[in-house]
């Protein structure tokens, strides 16, 4: 019986871009499927019943969702280009940051750029605090994960493909290579790679749909 993976996302969304990103850097052929999630299919609700959202991974019928979970899922399940390092420290401090970037970094980025909060320097500076961090953990590395793109580069993609067309969409501009040179230097490698580079959004596409999505969440409060 042949492999079935589908992919069950949307094109602006960081965390369905994540699961694109391993499998491609896995060489896992796949199918996708762009969900409109102000008219969610009757497949993305039957595999995706609690959460009801993008992105949902389904391999062989079988179907595994949060970003976090898929990208593990697919480290083990196929062979290949490595996302998670082999030793047992190294993978428990890469899942310690790619949690920190989605329990501490993402949050922080949504108040500097949406709602009430938008632009306010406390929010800012909290934004600022955050990627400090990252800036640190870089250290001298070329990658989070060393000499080539591993789980926490993956999950930083809000940062090496969002966070300068949220700045373009808000207005709202924090981040510079003065102040983060490490991370300067990390988006421009992550960008550079060919996978990474042919499977971001388009920065022309991007800015005005972060700019209506962003305007239609500050209108509704």
């Amino acid at each position: 019986m042949a492999e079935e993976v589908l992919l069950f996302g949307v094109w602006a969304s960081p965390f369905s871009s994540r699961v694109e990103l391993a499998l491609k850097l896995k060489g896992v052929q796949y199918k996708y499927l762009e969900e409109d999630l102000n008219n969610k299919s009757p497949s993305l609700l039957q595999y995706n019943p609690i959460h009801k959202k993008v992105p949902v991974l389904v391999h062989n019928g079988k179907p595994i969702v949060e970003s976090q979970v898929i990208l593990e899922y697919i480290d083990e399940t196929w062979q290949g280009y490595p996302l998670l390092p082999k030793d047992p420290y190294e993978r428990a401090i890469a899942r310690f940051w790619v949690k920190f970037i989605d329990d501490k970094c993402w949050p922080a980025l949504r108040k500097a750029f949406i709602g009430e909060e938008k632009g306010c320097e406390k929010a800012v500076e909290e934004a600022s605090e955050v990627l400090k961090f990252l800036e640190k953990e870089l250290k001298e590395k070329r990658f989070f994960g060393g000499e080539s793109i591993g789980t926490v580069d993956i999950a930083a993609n809000i940062i090496g493909g969002w966070l300068g067309a949220c700045e373009e969409a808000t207005g709202v501009e924090f981040f510079t290579r003065e102040k983060f040179p490490k991370l300067s230097n990390w988006i421009d490698e992550f960008v550079s790679n060919s996978i990474i580079k042919e499977n971001l959004p388009p920065r022309d596409k991007l800015v005005p749909f972060l700019r209506y999505r962003f305007e239609s969440v500050n209108a509704s409060k």
